[in-house]
């Protein structure tokens, strides 16, 4: 089924959940896939393939490598895995977001897959394997694929500075939507498992040396890719500014959650709510715009502390007054101690406390 016609005149077909890009004259491809990948001009297509089995079910190797699984999910959608380069992923290919932007004679279009919501990180967070030891499967799934197609003529190194930009544009993306990682406290900048094709018409007339953010093809790959990272998530999994508007959303990477909440409700020593109607209550607060608002600056005291922006003192210093004019809000007489030395104890303590007082709001709000 053909979903999209590129300016190049080439077709973009969804076929057995892959979508396929055959190539209608030669093309400049950088791939980061272990089919064909690296820089070629002798590639003839490119697809993206979702390998998930079904719901509620890991993929899995079909063969003894990825790279003999791409070879042969390639001959079974009629591709020659010589000729080739492909990437997969767990996103359905009916949610694929496509997106197209012009300037004068110039064209760019991001087709892209995605989802954070499992396997989000942030670069430098500790690694799941190690493949000198032995191991090369992933533990978790969840990718952000994009196929770049710029209809333009480029060198070798300008293809590899457009995947600069494409990979900075989808960062961007995770970072306005204030997506977390599931390996460590921080902002999420991609997945563990993303991958890019970049595809470059070497039969244009336009012939372009540069794609960083000063030049008008580096503004368009971010035009370009962001919306399409972002409608591509959102299809996926329904992650958007909606979603994102909620308290515990903004806690989830710090490791408060509605169970750690409702266990901090039950350490208090008063006479439990049943856990149905405590966690109706905190769904309501969580909601809450002004509670979703101080949470967020809360939040953000906590990174810069962690980022040596600003000193652990003053985190816990402001960090005090946001939590005084919550408790305050809700007529609490608990005080909390807002003094520790190091970054680390800041957090951890400034966690504690704000995980105690919104038990101890909940709680309130549920009698």
């Amino acid at each position: 089924m053909k979903i999209h016609t590129l300016s190049t005149g080439d077709e973009v077909h969804r076929y057995q959940k892959s979508i396929i890009i055959p190539f209608q004259e030669d093309r400049k491809v950088l791939s980061t896939s272990v089919l064909n990948g690296g820089y070629s001009e002798k590639l003839k297509a490119a697809f993206n393939h979702d390998s998930n089995p079904g719901e509620g079910m890991t993929c899995s190797l079909r063969t003894d490598s990825y790279l003999n699984d791409l070879k042969l999910l390639a001959a079974e959608i009629g591709l020659d895995p010589e000729t080739v380069t492909g990437i997969s992923t767990a996103a359905s290919m009916d949610n694929v977001s496509i997106k197209t932007v012009s300037y004068d004679n110039l064209t760019v279009t991001a087709i892209v897959t995605g989802g954070v919501e499992v396997n989000g990180g942030r670069v430098g967070d500790p690694a799941s394997y190690h493949e000198a030891q032995g191991k090369t499967v992933m533990t978790k799934e969840g990718t952000i694929n994009i196929i770049l197609n710029i209809d333009a003529d480029l060198l070798p190194g300008t293809l590899t500075r457009a995947l600069v930009t494409c990979t900075e544009a989808k960062t961007a993306a995770l970072q306005e939507l204030m997506a977390g990682s599931n390996y460590s406290r921080g902002l999420a900048t991609g997945s563990g498992t993303d991958g890019t094709i970049i595809i470059a018409n070497s039969q244009s007339d336009l012939k372009l040396t540069y794609a960083g953010k000063h030049s008008k093809l580096g503004e368009l790959i971010g035009l370009a890719v962001k919306p399409a990272v972002k409608e591509a998530l959102f299809l996926q999994t329904g992650l958007c500014p909606k979603s994102q508007h909620s308290m515990l959303r903004r806690l989830k990477r710090f490791g408060i959650t509605e169970d750690s909440i409702w266990n901090k409700h039950c350490d208090l020593g008063e006479k439990a709510l049943v856990k149905p109607l405590f966690i109706q209550q905190l769904e309501i607060l969580d909601r809450e715009e002004e509670l979703v608002a101080l949470t967020s600056l809360y939040v953000h005291l906590m990174d810069q502390a962690d980022w040596e922006l600003i000193s652990p003192g003053r985190a816990a210093q402001e960090g005090k007054a946001i939590a005084d004019r919550i408790r305050q809000k809700y007529g609490l007489d608990v005080e909390y101690t807002y003094c520790w030395q190091s970054a680390e104890e800041t957090i951890t303590g400034m966690l504690e406390n704000f995980a105690d007082l919104t038990a101890r709001i909940t709680t309130v709000c549920s009698d």
